[in-house]
């Protein structure tokens, strides 16, 4: 019986550990598309209104393609 419990223990233990490991991972990938917005949106946002036309965006545009940009 004990070697069953302990068994038990370990895959239990193992499973928090595996849980906590993906909301680490999910932690991690949240802040990489967030500072990947920032980039974007500080680079979009030193273009001058002309060179923002010539590729087809407007200052309103900026936060838009910032955040899809970066899914």
């Amino acid at each position: 019986m004990a070697v069953s419990e302990q068994s038990h223990a370990h895959i239990a233990i193992a499973g928090v550990a595996e849980r906590i490991g993906r909301v680490i991972i999910a932690m991690i990938s949240a802040v990489q598309e967030w500072n990947d917005a920032r980039q974007t949106r500080t680079m979009l946002s030193k273009l001058t209104a002309a060179e923002l036309d010539d590729i087809g965006l407007t200052r309103a545009d900026i936060d838009r393609v910032a955040r899809d940009g970066a899914r």
